[in-house]
């Protein structure tokens, strides 16, 4: 068995379907078929059970399916070290973040870093923090940055870029008392709030709205998103204010939206850049590391 074996062997597993992992890998599906065939009558054993639109692994294939993945990543990443220790710095890299993180964060490091190391190029993952760490799981990317409530903990390497409270952000058409910059947490039950919200295995979350309720705060829900942008586009409406940390304006206009300060309210928000302690990082992600010291 070798290592192309392995990696047509993992692809058929990943797609569940030998049609679909043919077309992925570019070959016929009697080909591949064909390699199949040959492990398992290598290991003297079956890897597949095959139904007539898929495959389904074996007991023996998730144990040869668990060692292949775990090959085939050290093989990528010593290929990589090698190369840009021959080559010098070059490549791509790979970066989760969210959307309002990269707004904010992103745009100048990376081209400071391009100009710098013009052989390096960038592909930039988005989703929510959770969504992004699971892409550092799977392996999507090297590096992350992720906005969370500050006492999270997280089981990456990491470096903390910033720190910031949750402000309100309001219609600048609203009629509001332009000498009250600042209100408190219980005056949020009179103000129509736009909510945003994520969803995981156990339901909607919030740490604001947790925050809420351990207060006694009763919100004044009009409305609920998983995305900043759409509720910033709510807000400037005139549909309701938001509760979200001070910089994830900077994916939308500031124009139709004002800033007031909350004096108790007991969230900071924590952006950082995070990264697997357990897998060796390519060059161009350790000296992308230190543009944030």
């Amino acid at each position: 068995m070798d290592i192309r074996q392995l990696r047509y062997f993992v692809t058929v597993s990943n797609e569940g379907q030998i049609t679909r992992a043919a077309k992925k890998l570019n070959m016929a599906q009697p080909p591949l078929s064909q390699q199949l065939k040959l492990i398992e009558e290598e290991l003297g054993t079956s890897l597949f059970i095959r139904n007539s639109r898929s495959v389904e692994l074996t007991e023996a294939g998730i144990l040869l399916y668990q060692r292949a993945v775990s090959i085939l990543n050290q093989i990528d990443d010593t290929v990589m070290e090698v190369k840009e220790t021959g080559d010098g710095l070059r490549g791509q890299l790979s970066i989760g973040t969210a959307k309002t993180v990269a707004a904010a964060y992103l745009p100048e490091k990376i081209q400071a870093f391009h100009s710098q190391y013009p052989l390096v190029t960038f592909r930039i993952e988005d989703g929510h923090p959770h969504e992004v760490v699971k892409f550092l799981e799977d392996r999507l990317v090297e590096l992350a940055f992720v906005r969370f409530v500050s006492d999270l903990s997280l089981d990456y390497a990491s470096k903390t870029l910033h720190v910031e409270p949750y402000v309100l952000f309001i219609p600048s058409k609203w009629e509001w008392d332009t000498s009250r910059t600042s209100i408190r947490m219980k005056d949020l039950e009179d103000i129509p709030l736009v909510m945003f919200v994520r969803e995981n295995k156990y339901g909607k979350y919030t740490a604001f709205h947790d925050a809420c309720i351990k207060l006694g705060v009763k919100t004044n829900i009009v409305c609920e998103s998983h995305d900043a942008g759409i509720i910033f586009s709510f807000v400037a409406a005139g549909m309701g204010a938001a509760v979200l940390p001070r910089s994830t304006l900077a994916i939308h206009t500031s124009d139709n939206i004002k800033i007031v300060e909350i004096e108790d309210c007991p969230l900071q928000n924590k952006i950082s850049l995070i990264w697997d302690k357990n897998r060796p990082l390519s060059k161009g992600a350790q000296r992308f590391i230190e543009y944030f010291d």
